[in-house]
């Protein structure tokens, strides 16, 4: 008897709907085969299955069974397979007569006593049933409110085999998973930083602001213990809030590569990933084979910290100069390639030396001149290019440091950062999404028309700093923004000069 079940497979960040077809032959022994190129995860479930359906009361097939995951020309990996392949065994062997089949997908780990597990990638198989037309898909209570977040789909989570199966055959009525998504969205869209904590480096402040507005990467160079770690951790706090689908499309990377919190179903606050400086090119990108989401995909719609931004390979950070012009990433392997999202603002922090105390007020730094231009020099010209904004944070003095905060909150600060959005939604009201940091030559040349005093401030800096032409169009990218913030529709000589300053270790060649 051939019975077929609704799945998914896995693929990066994409779901991919697979049929789970099993036969159940009257004739031959016993036997259990697997084709449609299966990993090691979906082989060995053969006996996990065997295993949850004696201990829930069923028998396992006794006759020769041949169990197909098509398409076969597409690997299927993980243990999501589990679920519509004991449903599948027990539809083939005539125990149940499941009616909902045709209608829902089906998707969740099998334990040994026959409970589910979470699987990767809920919200993914949601969408896709969604848009393959399915009334719903069956899956483990603890990814049934992930799954709801999605329209017109009937998310329905069971706690183990039995309750599937009392509901696939129209014997145990279950709800499917609700979630008020407005209230949902409100509650994970709060921070718990606030710019208001950090005392002092008004500067500081002033040019992650800037950078706010305008999603321009940042560069932080100071000596230990002078803020740069939690000025980085505060940045999403002043960005633009997240839109819906933002939120989603975040929440859908978290899911696939399993960091998603069981009791959060949804991301609504901008994430920040800090990875070590000892992370290898695939960590940062994304890479293995299939390929997976790396840090710079996890940092997609927020920040991407790069902290002791020196001792990180400098292969391993040229890898990330494609992704930040582009906003994607695309991983290529000899049977396929994965693309994945990448559009995040760096923020990068280093010490002004290798002991840390270069230009430190109270304590004397150790290195010596060619040291410190071989520590600086890690840091490849291009990336540096690609890098908008330089600034110094200097360490706090004790004064600052145990006065009562007195600077603006993130609040305020979003507001004006928000203000400055709202102009560059109206100047690019034709290429939705672009901000100031992605303005095309074309554009800079519309947009960032200078007077004959700023050309002349400009033309000086470009010579005395051996700006490229890269660093050129940055100064104008920035010194836009810095005019935006004030609401001012020319830049200014100010604005230009200010957006100078942020080139510090620009040098000439």
């Amino acid at each position: 008897m051939l019975a077929k079940v609704h799945s998914v497979t896995l693929s990066g960040i994409e779901s991919i709907e697979c049929e789970v077809e099993v036969d159940v032959s009257s004739k031959g022994y016993s036997g259990v085969n697997i084709v449609g190129l299966p990993d090691a995860a979906v082989k060995e479930s053969i006996d996990r299955i065997k295993a949850a359906l004696i201990n829930c009361g069923y028998m396992f097939p006794r006759h020769k069974t041949l169990i197909n995951l098509a398409p076969a020309d597409v690997r299927k990996e993980g243990p999501s397979f589990d679920l519509p392949i004991a449903i599948g065994l027990l539809a083939a062997d005539g125990q149940i007569e499941a009616a909902l089949l045709k209608e829902y997908m089906v998707a969740g780990e099998l334990a040994l006593d026959g409970r589910l597990r979470p699987i990767r990638g809920a919200l993914s198989t949601a969408m896709l049933a969604a848009e393959n037309g399915y009334r719903g898909l069956v899956l483990p209570r603890e990814n049934a409110k992930e799954a709801a977040v999605v329209d017109n789909i009937e998310a329905v989570g069971v706690g183990n085999l039995t309750e599937a199966v009392g509901f696939l055959t129209e014997q145990l009525p279950l709800e499917p998973a609700r979630v008020d998504l407005e209230r949902l969205f409100d509650v994970a869209s709060h921070y718990e930083q606030d710019f208001a904590d950090v005392k002092g480096q008004e500067h500081a402040k002033r040019a992650l602001t800037i950078a706010a507005a305008g999603s321009h990467n940042v560069l932080m160079i100071g000596p230990p213990g002078s803020g740069k770690t939690m000025l980085a951790h505060r940045l999403p706090t002043v960005l633009p809030e997240l839109t819906l689908a933002e939120a989603l499309e975040t929440t859908r990377i978290y899911s696939a590569v399993g960091l998603l919190k069981n009791n959060r179903p949804l991301v609504g606050t901008r994430p920040v990933r800090l990875p070590h400086h000892s992370a290898s090119p695939v960590a940062l990108v994304g890479g293995s084979n299939p390929p997976q989401p790396g840090e710079i995909s996890l940092a997609h719609n927020g920040v991407l910290f790069l902290d002791e931004l020196p001792e990180f390979q400098r292969a391993t950070l040229e890898t990330i100069r494609q992704p930040l012009e582009d906003g994607e990433v695309t991983i290529a392997r000899a049977q396929a390639s994965s693309t994945f999202p990448a559009r995040f603002m760096l923020v990068a922090a280093m010490n002004p030396c290798p002991c840390g105390y270069f230009g430190h007020p109270r304590k004397p730094c150790r290195c010596s001149p060619a040291r410190i231009e071989k520590y600086v020099s890690k840091i490849s010209g291009p990336l540096l290019d690609r890098i908008d904004i330089h600034i110094e944070v200097p360490p706090v003095e004790l004064d600052r440091l145990r006065a009562t905060p007195s600077g603006d909150s993130s609040a305020v600060i979003r507001e004006r950062v928000n203000r400055a959005r709202r102009i560059q939604q109206q100047r690019f009201a034709d290429r939705p999404g672009t901000t100031n940091a992605r303005m095309t030559t074309r554009l800079l040349r519309t947009h960032c028309k200078l007077d004959q005093t700023c050309e002349t401030i400009l033309r000086s800096a470009v010579q005395e700093l051996g700006l490229s032409a890269r660093a050129h169009d940055k100064v104008l990218r920035v010194a836009r923004t810095i005019a935006d913030l004030e609401g001012s529709e020319h830049l200014k000589a100010e604005h230009v000069a200010e957006a100078i300053q942020y080139r510090r270790l620009d040098r000439a060649s």
